[in-house]
Formats: C-alpha cells, structure tokens, sequence
C-alpha cells in the first residue's frame, strides 16, 4: 500500500476512490473497502481511500476536548495495509479547508488533481462545509464531472447498524465482546509503561502501569478485562484493571490503567506494549480488605485464564 500526504504526489491512471473518516475500521467500513475493491479489479482500476488527519472535530471544535477515537492513524493505516488497499491519501485537515463547498472539494480535489473514474461511498454519505454534500448532489456532480458513482447500503449485524459511534458507545459500557463484533477484531490500545506505587507487588500481583500513546484514543470504562498483552515479540495473557483503585487509593481522582501480565518477569519500565481486549470480566469494586482484594484476584486470574485459553 502507498501512502501518500499530498495529493501532488499521486499519479494513478485509473482511480477507484472512497473517502471518510474511517475511525475502527469496522465491518461496516470494510464492506465499502471490499467492494471498491471488487470494482478496482472489474475495471482494472486501483483502489484508493482519501482519509483526513486530524480528525476533523479535533479542528474544528478543539475546545471540546472529549473526542475519543477507536484507531490512532498508525493503527488506521495497519488495518488499511490488512484489508489490501493499493493507495492511501492521508489529506491534511484545517480550518480553511472545512470552508470548501462540496462543488469545489468535488472538482478540485476528485476530478481535477486525483482524477477519479469511480467513486464509491456508505449510506450516510456527508461531506464538505457544514455537510452539505448528499448522495442526490454527489449524483448530479458524476454526471457533470463524468464520473461513476455507487452507493452501498448499511451493513446490518443483529438488526443493527454499524457505525463508529456504536462501537464508542460498546467501549465505554465496557462491552468489549459487543465492540469486537462489530470491529471484526480485538480493540487494541497502545501505551507505555510508567511507574507507580507498586501496590501490586505487595499482595503478589505485579502490574504495568500504561500510559496510553495518544490521548485521543478511546479508553474503556471502568473494570476488570481479560486481555492479551503484545510486548516485543512475545504474547502474554494478562488481567487488566480500569479504574481508580477503591480499595487501595482512597483519595484517587485519576483513572489508572494497570495490568498482571501472566507468565512474565521481567522490567518493563518504559517500553511499548499493545492490549488486546477480549471480555470483561466484572466491575470495579471497593473490598474490606487487601486480603479480600487479593482473594478475588485469585478467582479473577482464573476466570482470564478460563477466557483466554478458548480464544
């Protein structure tokens, strides 16, 4: 896969072309990339995804501050490469871009600098200044332009609708299994590992402390999770706890993210590691004692086990 980060760059004679914002890259997402593929291939075209960087709201609504996203743009351009994209224009969004009309963005972006032949785009197709661009004007737009264009409906799972918005929604419940259904795959979170108290350690439970790398990313609610744990070139299985720590923090305002990696030794103080999430396994909960705590992290570990050994 190319990538490209601006459009003077790119030279492909036939270009079969969808746009969004593709946050998750989720089943509904890939049901477009499939079939622009799929005409990529009839037309013996190539198939292109023009995305945008940085996500739009984080532009034009900075005082906002809450946007959380379920793919970072590294992540995004992974899951890109997986599905067999040929080409990917990562456009860089500003203010003075989001007052293009949708005529203009059309005709000097698509047709003019990348020359598209096809265009492929979802059921809630919404684009350009204050999202005025709707299928019935992009339709009236391919007829002047000389375009093809093709819409494709919803992508249905359980009755449901997929979007980015639902899967946020999943997270935050802390219904990872939910969310990885409609991802089609693990949500993963990328951190680092920083110190902390070293609570962990005294009750013979050691964690990592992680830093997530962009603070853009969705973080799951509050809770204990099974996960896989990704560290250099090893996969662990590990339980991981969300939350403010009741039972050992009494005065904690800040969410911490600390996770027992089973079967490892060792110090991980600032490397990189991925989390896999795969269930959750219970809330988090205040208990009377560190024994009691300790005691549920027994039963906790095994239930982690009992999860991760069917996956």
């Amino acid at each position: 896969m190319k990538i490209y980060r601006h459009i003077d760059e790119f030279h492909v004679e036939n270009p079969i072309l969808t746009i969004g914002s593709f946050d998750g890259v989720h089943l509904g997402h890939l049901k477009i990339i499939n079939r622009l593929k799929e005409i990529a291939n009839e037309k013996k075209g190539e198939s292109v995804i023009f995305t945008f960087y940085p996500h739009p709201r984080l532009v034009l609504f900075p005082e906002e501050g809450n946007l959380r996203l379920l793919t970072t743009l590294h992540e995004k351009i992974r899951l890109f490469e997986r599905a067999g994209i040929d080409h990917l224009i990562i456009y860089p969004f500003s203010r003075e871009f989001s007052q293009l009309t949708y005529e203009d963005f059309v005709k000097t972006i698509l047709v003019d600098s990348l020359k598209i032949k096809t265009l492929v785009v979802g059921y809630d197709h919404k684009f350009g200044k204050n999202r005025e661009g709707s299928f019935s004007m992009l339709q009236d737009l391919s007829d002047q332009f000389n375009f093809q264009l093709e819409k494709l409906d919803v992508l249905l799972i359980d009755d449901i609708n997929i979007s980015s918005t639902k899967i946020r929604n999943s997270l935050q419940d802390g219904n990872v299994k939910r969310a990885n259904k409609y991802l089609g795959y693990s949500y993963t979170l990328h951190g680092t590992v920083i110190e902390g108290q070293q609570l962990g350690r005294r009750i013979q439970f050691p964690t990592a402390n992680v830093q997530a790398s962009d603070p853009t990313k969705l973080i799951p609610g509050h809770g204990v999770y099974a996960v896989f744990v990704n560290i250099e070139d090893g996969r662990y299985q590990g339980m991981l706890n969300i939350g403010t720590r009741p039972t050992v923090n009494q005065n904690a305002d800040n969410r911490s993210i600390e996770v027992h990696i089973l079967g490892f030794d060792g110090n991980l103080y600032g490397k990189e590691l991925e989390l896999e999430f795969v269930e959750k396994i219970r809330d988090e909960q205040k208990f009377a004692s560190i024994e009691d705590l300790r005691a549920q992290l027994e039963m906790d570990k095994q239930t982690v086990v009992d999860r991760l050994d069917n996956q």
